[in-house]
């Protein structure tokens, strides 16, 4: 995503560097409208200021890359539009050559995040969608990764915790749409601990395993009962399988592959395990009923 190029060669203020063709102030620097072509083949045309780029411009770079937007003292502030050479585009806003602020960038493979920026990385609330399976990840980015409170979202059930280097940490819930909750909570196996205690890097490829507690009824708003109503009882609201001998709960290895560059295919929390937690559920609601 990086969008450094050939720009910095006007930053000298050498107002003759290159061939150009435009307004200029009594000084005799860059001043107003112009048409600037440096001699590694990059262009500019745009609005200059004592000698600078600095207002509305479009720099086009000899590797095809092109920036579109709003310049301050030779540097992208303001909003812009950078399209680089591999077709991927971010616009936004911009500040002292950077992307910061809000911005919404378009990966190859068409993955969107859209969201906050800070120093070039995406870095606060976001949300990134894959656009190969229609999932989404909506929540809070760190340094460019995914981290903190956020909701995996996929196309028939949602999953709610934390997260941390890329992948689900600590306690959480997955919300299915057949309407129950999976809680449990996501963890390193005692051995995968003592190979991060070895060696912090380990971290990175350890994948955490979901360890299922309990299945609920869904947490949502209810209309409010009429008088003398009694309440109706909501089946399936048990111990997940394996809590009391009933063989062992389900388990999540998945980890959350980090495709926020819009490249790999991505493994996410829950895809695999749906299927069979709907059959299981369905049964518990038969017995439950019986």
């Amino acid at each position: 995503m990086s969008d450094m190029g050939s720009e910095e060669l006007e930053e000298k203020g050498e107002n003759d560097l290159g061939e150009y063709e435009g307004d200029r102030n009594e000084a005799g620097e860059r001043h107003g409208h112009g048409k600037a072509r440096l001699p590694n083949g990059d262009t500019y045309e745009g609005t200059y200021e004592h000698g600078k780029r600095h207002g509305q411009g479009t720099y086009k770079f000899k590797n095809g890359a092109r920036y579109i937007g709003e310049y301050f003292k030779n540097r992208k502030h303001g909003q812009g539009t950078f399209i680089y050479p591999d077709g991927s585009k971010y616009e936004g806003e911009w500040m002292d050559d950077q992307k910061q602020g809000h911005g919404v960038y378009y990966y190859v493979n068409n993955d969107t995040y859209t969201g906050d920026w800070f120093a070039d990385q995406r870095h606060g609330q976001g949300t990134y969608v894959y656009a190969e399976t229609g999932s989404k990840y909506v929540g809070s980015w760190v340094n460019g990764q995914q981290e903190g409170a956020a909701e995996l979202i996929h196309l028939n059930h949602r999953y709610q915790g934390k997260f941390l280097n890329k992948k689900p940490t600590g306690p959480g819930k997955y919300v299915f749409d057949i309407g129950c909750e999976q809680h449990g909570e996501y963890r390193l196996t005692d051995g995968e601990r003592g190979e991060e205690e070895e060696e912090e890097e380990s971290l990175t490829n350890v994948i955490p395993k979901w360890k299922a507690t309990k299945i609920t009824e869904l947490a949502l708003w209810t209309p409010t009962l009429a008088e003398g109503q009694p309440p109706v009882d909501v089946p399936g609201q048990e111990e997940a399988p394996g809590t009391e001998g009933e063989g062992e709960p389900v388990e999540e290895s998945q980890a959350l592959t980090d495709v926020s560059d819009g490249e790999g295919d991505v493994t996410r929390p829950g895809e695999e395990d749906t299927d069979a937690f709907r059959e299981e559920s369905g049964l518990t609601r038969a017995k439950s009923q019986d």
